[in-house]
């Protein structure tokens, strides 16, 4: 089983960039982010599996994205015109090498600590 490390998060200018990445102790197969605001249910952001094909929630889509380097085991998530709306606790999370499956973030059980993002008007 690996665990995951998060670097990055902090506060943001509405309309401004920030990036969050996530490194994994062993190899996996999908990895991807969560996040989760004061008051509303937890939402997927961004996932990636080992390949580099993509999937992305529709309020970010366009404006986020989300690379992984598997010799690594570390994904990126670049967020690029950022809104207040983007403000949450963002998870990294990540299934291992031998899924091979669809990588829907339902499926990703191992589970970083979290990042805040603060995007202030």
């Amino acid at each position: 089983q690996v665990d995951l490390m998060e670097f990055g998060g902090g506060p943001v200018q509405d309309g401004g960039s920030l990036r969050v990445s996530c490194v994994a102790s062993g190899d996996t197969y999908c990895m991807g982010w969560f996040r989760q605001a004061p008051g509303k249910e937890r939402e997927g952001v961004a996932v990636v599996d080992r390949d580099g094909y993509t999937g992305y929630g529709d309020p970010v889509k366009d404006r986020f994205s989300i690379s992984k380097d598997n010799s690594k085991n570390s994904a990126t998530l670049e967020m690029n015109k950022l809104k207040p709306e983007d403000t949450a606790i963002y998870y990294c999370a990540a299934n291992g090498p031998d899924y091979g499956g669809e990588c829907n973030l339902k499926y990703l059980e191992i589970w970083g600590e979290g990042v805040s993002v603060t995007v202030s008007s």
